[in-house]
């Protein structure tokens, strides 16, 4: 039987999983990441984690959900600071870091993330690509900025240079100053 917990206790409990569970699914991945592994961590019992998650999925969902929401609010703030094309780029640089950091945010088509997508159920894969959604409107929808090419455009050149993190261990420059150029030149083309 599981033990009650405290609100502060179940709060910090969470707070512990969602680490784990970020932590553990950047060195090893979905599949490879085990509830035991997170409940060691967190210092709970394998039925007590339950009390928190349906299901390892759910706990997956959530993290991916948090983690776009906290780059997506960081990058927010850059461009808040920064109302000009010279603002989006930097929050480019912020969100290419992030997925350096954080690599099941770009492993979209690997073999790991498609199972963990084929387990979840249709409201996870909706809020998962609601927050994806949250994220691309970002280069959309700053009134103070004209575009100089179409909106599918500018989220395809967002897109192709922050996936460019894929390549990362190929090239033969350093990959974190070759995304700053490439960032800081193209924005002169798709922002006035």
């Amino acid at each position: 039987m599981a033990r009650n917990f405290t609100e502060r206790e179940k709060e910090n409990i969470r707070k512990k999983l969602l680490e784990a569970c970020k932590q553990n699914w950047t060195q090893y991945g979905y599949k490879k990441t085990n509830v035991d592994e997170l409940c060691r961590q967190a210092g709970i019992s394998k039925g007590a984690f339950y009390l928190f998650f349906e299901s390892k999925e759910a706990l997956f969902c959530e993290v991916l959900c948090l983690v776009q929401e906290e780059i997506c609010k960081s990058a927010s703030d850059i461009i808040e600071r920064h109302k000009n094309k010279y603002g989006i780029a930097e929050a480019l640089k912020l969100i290419y870091r992030e997925y350096d950091r954080n690599n099941f945010l770009y492993d979209s088509d690997s073999t790991d993330y498609i199972i963990l997508m084929n387990k979840l159920s249709e409201e996870q894969v909706k809020k998962i690509e609601s927050s994806n959604e949250k994220c691309r409107q970002l280069f959309l929808q700053q009134p103070y900025l004209k575009s100089e090419v179409t909106p599918d455009l500018i989220l395809s050149v967002i897109y192709s240079l922050i996936m460019n993190i894929k390549n990362k261990d190929i090239l033969p420059y350093a990959h974190m100053e070759t995304f700053d150029f490439m960032a800081d030149h193209l924005i002169d083309d798709l922002y006035k």
